[in-house]
């Protein structure tokens, strides 16, 4: 989840779009409401495309939507290193909500969000609230990607929670803010920055 976060996953992740969503750390001259909601909306499926919302970092609505996801696009804090949109269902909004609050986190749905562009500041894969890579925090860049939660943990169970994997992986395990993180294209060479 380097990320609307948060990284989801969201982040954002992965995460660092779910660490950073609402913190707007403003580094260069904001895009158009036009690119914003193009850059937002690339982060997911035609489908959800189609009826998302869009609201930027501040919580401004850049364009309303009647779909159940909400689309954000990349933060000002990382927009220089790359692109970094997601759009996240009603259960992300939620895990958001305790994750910048840093509050417990239950769900009893499953909740779905999307990365399809990727992330590009990356997060640690161990420690939800690490903002920079640390010799132990394994930081991880990912490409494209959707970032699951699941409403009772033991359903994590198994799956491996080391990026390095060709599949699928459980991002901040052992933690609320606890999600699965799964790869849908091809993943950056140097996709662990630091290793």
């Amino acid at each position: 989840m380097s990320s609307p976060c948060p990284k989801c996953h969201v982040v954002p992740f992965v995460l660092v779009p779910a660490i950073l969503l609402l913190a707007g750390a403003g580094m260069a001259a904001e895009p158009s409401k036009e690119a914003q909601i193009e850059d937002a909306l690339s982060a997911a499926t035609p489908a959800i495309r189609a009826t998302a919302r869009v609201m930027d970092e501040h919580g401004n609505v850049l364009k309303e939507g009647a779909g159940p996801y909400t689309c954000f696009p990349t933060i000002a804090a990382v927009r220089e290193q790359g692109p970094e949109p997601q759009c996240l269902d009603q259960v992300w909004m939620e895990w958001v909500d305790a994750y910048m609050d840093k509050k417990p986190f239950k769900t009893d749905r499953v909740g779905v969000a999307y990365m399809l562009v990727g992330d590009a500041g990356g997060a640690s894969n161990s420690e939800p609230f690490d903002m920079a890579p640390t010799e132990h925090n394994h930081w991880v860049i990912e490409g494209p990607h959707v970032m699951v939660i699941v409403p009772d943990p033991a359903q994590l169970a198994g799956l491996p929670t080391n990026p390095d994997t060709e599949g699928a992986y459980v991002m901040w395990p052992g933690t609320d803010y606890a999600h699965i993180m799964i790869p849908v294209a091809p993943r950056p060479n140097q996709r662990v920055a630091g290793q």
